[in-house]
């Protein structure tokens, strides 16, 4: 079971979705959605800026400073009264330094799969994706991981491993190139939420999880 999984199953992944979902207005269902398929994706990109010494060290600091995890430590707080500014700031920020350029495809693929328009899908990356940094650094700590050489290890791990990741990466930077357009998706979260072939079927399962069904 990936970390992905163990995380969108859990009383946390179901907090983490409600709070999006309140801050931004938008359903949960679908807040569920644009979440689950986007770490897959946000991950993936990571490890691929991993793969440089650069990019390696920079994303170590990120998660031994500000993204430690602490931020899920005060979740209730976060999400009480609206979430900072400076919260959703540095989420913009770190989209653009994760993604790059291919910021606008991986949103837009999104906004296609999620029937949300990409306003929307960027509001609900901003609040997320500095809560995924800090369960990265949450990770970090419990695994020990101190060299910049295992970042790529851990990331890899949180996305399920075995035999399909080269291929889920794979997609996963073919989508961020810009060579393919939302139904790589599907593909990528069947991968990773899914168990392979039964694509929609495991994403299914995993946002039934979030509502009892």
């Amino acid at each position: 079971m990936s970390g992905i999984l163990d995380l969108l199953n859990s009383d946390l992944g179901k907090q983490i979705v409600g709070g999006i979902s309140k801050e931004t207005h938008q359903p949960e269902d679908k807040t569920a959605s644009v979440v689950a398929m986007a770490m897959p994706i946000l991950m993936g990109a990571m490890k691929r800026n991993a793969n440089t010494e650069g990019g390696a060290a920079s994303l170590m600091n990120a998660l031994n400073s500000k993204h430690d995890g602490s931020i899920l430590d005060n979740l209730g707080s976060l999400f009480s009264g609206g979430v900072n500014e400076e919260v959703k700031k540095d989420g913009d920020g770190i989209l653009g330094h994760v993604l790059g350029g291919s910021k606008d495809t991986a949103v837009h693929a999104l906004s296609q799969k999620s029937g949300l328009d990409s306003s929307s899908v960027t509001q609900i990356l901003q609040v997320a994706a500095p809560i995924l940094l800090g369960y990265l650094g949450k990770q970090k700590q419990q695994q020990n991981v101190n060299s910049n050489s295992g970042i790529g290890d851990l990331l890899g791990g949180l996305m399920g491993g075995g035999s399909g990741q080269s291929q889920q990466q794979s997609m996963i930077e073919s989508l961020l190139d810009g060579n393919n357009d939302g139904s790589v998706i599907d593909d990528i979260a069947g991968m990773v939420l899914g168990g392979g072939s039964q694509k929609k079927g495991g994403l299914g399962n995993i946002l039934g999880g979030f509502f009892g069904k």
